[in-house]
């Protein structure tokens, strides 16, 4: 029988959401930063890549959310802006 992998790295806790959608954005980018050097180890690849999949979903999500209040808030017709 095979012996099991003793180099695996051990899975991280799951991580909470950021507070904001600027905290959540600033995370993403720099975990992009990270995943573009090319530098990551295999593992920590795919941790990194789900981790920057789920906050793209919180600021589309939040996003969406403020879209949508300013929907309500314009009564669903946006109206154009004269200057005055």
């Amino acid at each position: 029988m095979p012996k099991a992998n003793s180099t695996q790295a051990p899975v991280p806790a799951e991580q909470s959401m950021p507070s904001s959608y600027e905290e959540a954005l600033q995370e993403l980018e720099q975990l992009l930063a990270k995943l573009e050097s090319g530098q990551l180890p295999l593992d920590q690849l795919l941790t990194h890549y789900q981790r920057g999949a789920s906050l793209l979903t919180y600021c589309r999500d939040r996003l969406a959310a403020i879209e949508n209040q300013i929907s309500v808030l314009d009564e669903g017709a946006l109206k154009p802006w004269d200057g005055v």
